[in-house]
């Protein structure tokens, strides 16, 4: 079997993480997405014994599961964590691993959730495979990352001024996951009942420049493993900031950043899970329904 492609460099990623989280990490995001989180759970009407937190950059969803009241133990799995033990802080403990490569056996969690770390595995089919099987029969995931429309504006800005100075465009803004993708990937894990949907969130910065930063904040810039290696030419970021200001710029003169946040839920597979009806079982006919008349295979419909 062929090993997927090693689309992100997971090593400068961790570094990044940890030079954000010295700066003071930028977390309106994941403040948004664990507010989210408490919402959906609290709709989910059973308790989890044992739940994952996988690879979220901050304790933020921790912390909502913590205060939902649905959760016994929390683990946080954290690849920036001192050591590859469990370290164990009144219900949580964390483990030191990486999102491609879960260390807990077959069935043994009753949640997984994640906020805004999926978009940067590699193998992201690989990762829900493993997630699924680690639950348990009629365990939940549920998780939030960066969708396809996120950072648009910087992509379309750094591709024109690079297309102008540049010998070339080069990839500075990864490429995010695509909604109508997700839930055939969750089926594709074996997942049951999986729901996708999107919440669009429109940030505005006094100025690129001030994106470009929070990025780093996020820890979040540019881990492309193709990424061009040499500097960015000033020429280049300052005809990237031109073009973003003529395209994206409100009257005010404060330039707009779009953040998708696609949310992915599925259950690991139970008997008692409701499920679709075998074709012909109908007992009432659509036509009946609509108050029509059906029109069989072959017949041509009245005018």
């Amino acid at each position: 079997m062929s090993s997927p492609p090693v689309i992100f460099d997971r090593t400068l990623l961790r570094r990044r993480r940890a030079r954000a989280l010295g700066m003071g990490p930028s977390i309106f995001l994941i403040e948004r997405v664990a507010e989210e989180l408490a919402d959906r759970l609290a709709t989910v009407l059973r308790r989890f014994d044992y739940a994952v937190d996988l690879g979220t950059p901050t304790a933020d969803l921790r912390r909502a599961l913590a205060e939902s009241g649905k959760v016994g133990t929390i683990i946080a799995v954290d690849p920036l964590a001192a050591c590859a033990c469990l370290r164990e802080t009144d219900r949580e403990l964390t483990v030191a691993a990486d999102e491609e490569a879960l260390p807990f056996r077959d069935a043994s969690l009753d949640l997984v959730v994640s906020g805004l770390a999926l978009q940067f595995v590699n193998d992201l089919p690989g990762t829900l495979v493993q997630i699924r099987r680690a639950l348990k029969p009629d365990g939940l995931l549920l998780a939030a990352l960066a969708g396809g429309d996120t950072l648009t504006e910087l992509r379309q800005a750094f591709a024109a001024a690079e297309a102008e100075i540049e010998d070339g465009i080069s990839p500075r803004v990864i490429p995010f996951a695509d909604l109508r993708d997700m839930g055939a990937l969750l089926q594709r894990a074996g997942f049951a009942l999986p729901v996708t949907d999107v919440d669009r969130v429109t940030v505005r910065y006094p100025s690129p420049l001030a994106l470009m930063h929070d990025l780093r904040r996020m820890g979040a810039t540019n881990p492309l493993a193709e990424r061009r290696r040499r500097p960015l030419r000033r020429a280049t970021l300052a005809r990237m900031m031109a073009i973003y200001g003529e395209r994206f710029a409100d009257p005010d003169g404060r330039i707009r950043a779009t953040f998708e946040i696609v949310w992915l839920s599925g259950w690991a597979p139970h008997p008692s899970q409701q499920k679709p009806l075998a074709p012909g079982s109908a007992q009432a006919r659509l036509a009946d329904a609509l108050g029509v008349r059906e029109v069989s295979t072959g017949e041509k419909a009245g005018r």
